[in-house]
């Protein structure tokens, strides 16, 4: 296992560099990084983001926006940048199944906490007072909150005022999808990071045979990946119609 893959399921699992367990069973599926991200017209958010995985920046951040525009890859790789500078930091997706409010004990501590899915803990009492005190205990610790929803915050129909209130503090992005040429250039950029080359032929198969989010292709370049290692070949279209038929498997 190569260091960068540790170091991800070190970020999800809660494991910080003095190696300390903080009990997050979560895992990364890949190793999500904020270069790899094709910024497009999200250009001033993925910098905050880059700011707050060093250590500066801003307190808090509130993204929001359709399935698909990165938000969880945002989340992830800014945990993993911070990791490996040295700091400790944790992803939490609220939508994982079996999570329950104590998760959030003693992340306060540190550096960068990502929650992903705030939307998931609406309505839920327990889960919106836990929040709340987190929030406030992050924020006195003077560390950084960085989370993310599909809806903007004022929009979440959270029963709690004062987290209402609180979400609404910090900048707010709302992820704009990427242009078709902006698509392309992730599928190159991504397949480049992984060493393969895509073909204009390729990409142009892709684009009329995948959908056209970012998390869509860069799964399906990761998927391309595995393929292309096994074979010892470049990507062609018959690989990767294989890929995405493999996908299509997998989700049936």
């Amino acid at each position: 296992m190569s260091n960068a893959t540790q170091l991800a399921q070190a970020v999800a699992i809660g494991v910080n560099t003095s190696n300390q367990q903080l009990h997050l069973p979560i895992e990364l599926r890949r190793e999500p990084t904020l270069a790899e991200y094709l910024p497009g017209p999200n250009a001033e958010a993925v910098d905050n983001i880059a700011a707050m995985a060093a250590g500066t920046g801003e307190p808090f951040l509130f993204l929001f926006g359709n399935q698909g525009t990165g938000k969880t890859h945002l989340l992830q790789a800014a945990c993993l940048d911070a990791a490996q500078r040295g700091l400790k930091a944790n992803f939490v997706p609220l939508g994982t199944e079996g999570l329950g409010p104590g998760i959030l004990e003693n992340l306060e501590h540190s550096d960068l906490v990502a929650i992903d899915d705030i939307e998931a803990i609406s309505g839920k009492a327990d889960w919106e007072r836990s929040l709340l005190d987190f929030f406030n205990q992050i924020r006195a610790q003077g560390h950084r909150l960085l989370v993310a929803a599909r809806t903007a915050p004022d929009n979440l129909s959270l029963e709690l005022a004062d987290l209402s209130s609180r979400l609404q503090w910090g900048p707010r992005y709302c992820l704009a999808p990427l242009n078709d040429r902006q698509c392309e250039e992730l599928l190159i950029r991504s397949a480049e990071h992984c060493g393969m080359r895509l073909s204009p032929d390729v990409v142009r198969f892709i684009m009329n045979n995948s959908a056209r989010d970012p998390a869509s292709l860069v799964t399906l370049i990761a998927r391309l990946d595995s393929f292309s290692l096994r074979e010892q070949r470049q990507p062609t279209i018959p690989l990767v119609r294989r890929a995405m038929e493999d996908d299509s498997k997998e989700e049936g």
